[in-house]
């Protein structure tokens, strides 16, 4: 029997290689991993956010919290015209007009986006340790929306008047990956903003990057965004150790 030397890779990745064939086809018990790792990314995409748990834990971080609704009606509105979660609903633009926040370092938002479940399992472990490096930060009240996209984070941070703006949201469930978390930083957020005035960290997760990398890496950009006024591809990351803001 000849030698399978893709097996040893299979410790150092979550890819599907190196699983066997019977004859031309996958085994019969790969079949049935790929059959679950699909119906595992399909229910990620129409998970929701816990709420209630976000409240109790961010009002317990100090935060006031803000539930607003992007322009999608509903799930499948928000799958079928990925346009609309981009844009913050009339009501809820009032909503956060009517806090009249003065102007304010950063404002952080949670967003379900392709996957809650990795929202509901990454955002608050991840925040507690990026809130130690923010101490000094002005921070605005923290945005739950519902049915949003990384582009709903410019028409919410200019409404609260922010510097910067930072969305985490669940990324787009892979086979092997339906909770994997994703932050996307804009200095300056507003309206008619395109991704690359965007810096992203995606893959936050035990699997992938780890809290504590991100952490580094999140502080860092948020160091400098503040620093040279800039984001996105102007933005150049030097980073060579870890940032303590």
């Amino acid at each position: 029997m000849q030698e399978d030397h893709w097996h040893e890779l299979r410790k150092y990745t979550h890819a599907r290689i190196a699983t066997g064939r019977a004859g031309n086809a996958m085994t019969t018990s790969e079949v049935l991993k790929l059959r679950i790792a699909h119906a595992m990314a399909r229910d990620a995409v129409q998970s929701e956010v816990q709420t209630e748990y976000f409240n109790e834990k961010l009002f317990e971080l100090g935060f006031n919290v803000q539930q607003v609704n992007s322009q999608a009606l509903d799930r499948n509105d928000y799958i079928r015209h990925p346009h609309k979660g981009r844009l913050l609903h009339a009501q809820s633009k009032e909503q956060l007009q009517a806090l009249q926040i003065e102007q304010t370092d950063l404002c952080i938002i949670f967003a379900d986006g392709l996957s809650a479940d990795a929202v509901n399992i990454h955002a608050i472990p991840f925040l507690e340790l990026l809130l130690k490096d923010l101490s000094f930060w002005n921070i605005a009240p923290v945005i739950l929306v519902k049915q949003g996209r990384v582009g709903i984070s410019d028409p919410i941070g200019e409404v609260l008047n922010a510097r910067i703006s930072m969305i985490l949201l669940g990324e787009r469930p892979g086979l092997s990956a339906p909770t994997s978390l994703g932050a996307y930083i804009t200095y300056q957020p507003k309206s008619g903003n395109t991704d690359e005035k965007r810096n992203c960290v995606s893959n936050i997760q035990p699997a992938g990057l780890s809290y504590e990398q991100a952490v580094a890496k999140i502080s860092y950009l948020l160091h400098e965004m503040r620093s040279q006024q800039i984001s996105g591809v102007k933005l150049k990351d030097n980073q060579k150790n870890n940032y303590r803001l």
